[in-house]
């Protein structure tokens, strides 16, 4: 989209976060002060670190900071959705979507982040973005991995019925 419009990609999280909080209407998320904040500084800060990113060549230090960062966002997710202040974007379609029961079923964390990455992983192909093998394995391991920090990194659990832990 960056590429389309002319914008910053910072700019384009910003806009796609706001937009997002609409789908939100029909889960009957809250919007809280981390709502706010990771719709705002995820943006601000993708665009203002990417130019300081040393580029990787070699694969194998490329594939370790793949996984460290993947890592790091399931525990950060863990953490920050489970302090009780508001998932951002994208995790308050998850944690909604969570609370639903589809076919008698109901939805797990991991496989709601999962559906929302996959979603992702499409629209931005169809607009011309490139699908490599870590695309696809983040949108893979994102979902499990989340599914595994959110419980016991969640403060209260009674406020996070899509945690689905025991109080």
């Amino acid at each position: 989209m960056a590429r389309h419009i002319d914008v910053g990609v910072g700019t384009i999280i910003v806009g796609t976060g706001a937009a997002l909080l609409l789908l939100w209407i029909p889960l009957r998320e809250r919007i809280g002060l981390g709502t706010v904040l990771n719709a705002i500084l995820i943006g601000l800060f993708v665009d203002l670190t990417a130019p300081l990113l040393p580029d990787a060549d070699a694969l194998l230090p490329r594939v370790g900071l793949f996984a460290a960062g993947m890592v790091a966002i399931g525990v950060g997710s863990g953490f920050y959705i489970g302090s009780g202040l508001g998932p951002g974007p994208r995790d308050g379609l998850m944690t909604g979507l969570a609370r639903l029961r589809i076919a008698g079923r109901d939805v797990t964390v991991g496989a709601a982040r999962t559906f929302i990455e996959a979603s992702v992983l499409v629209l931005g192909a169809l607009l011309g973005g490139s699908v490599g093998a870590g695309t696809v394995a983040f949108m893979l391991g994102i979902g499990p991995l989340v599914q595994v920090f959110l419980p016991p990194l969640t403060m209260d659990r009674r406020e996070h019925p899509a945690v689905a832990v025991e109080p």
